[in-house]
């Protein structure tokens, strides 16, 4: 079972009405799960409705899914947005300020940066670089 991360910490996942792929949705889809390759343009075009998307990090190397992110909140997407994949403790700040509402990690990785190193980055409103110029 997967770990969902937020600014509280760690917690089982909630979300019991899975997920559909963007080329599988129809109308009416409630939970889309998006590849990092997806363009966040098309992508808000086909939501409709959804409670919830899932964007892939396939790599906690690829930063393509903070720009879906950023880009869905900018046009006003306000449902839940999840990070899903290899997103490392280091990137949760970045994380919650292109939009995501929580990361979902495997246990494994939970295991190798448990809780704290996930908590000690939950400030992520006061710890950014424009913060610190503003003083």
């Amino acid at each position: 079972m997967n770990v969902i991360v937020t600014d509280e910490g760690f917690s089982p996942d909630d979300w019991t009405d899975g997920y559909v792929t963007l080329e599988d949705a129809a109308n009416d889809v409630v939970a889309l799960d998006v590849a990092s390759d997806t363009d966040p343009d098309e992508l808000i075009d086909r939501l409709g409705s959804a409670k919830m998307v899932r964007v892939d990090f396939p790599s906690s190397a690829d930063g393509r899914g903070f720009t879906i992110a950023r880009v869905l909140r900018l046009k006003g997407y306000t449902g839940r947005l999840r990070a899903k994949g290899h997103v490392l403790a280091d990137q949760y700040a970045m994380a919650r300020r292109s939009g995501f509402d929580e990361v979902e990690i495997d246990n494994a990785l939970a295991t190798r940066q448990p809780e704290d190193q996930w908590l000690a980055r939950s400030d992520w409103q006061s710890h950014n670089y424009q913060a610190r110029l503003r003083g």
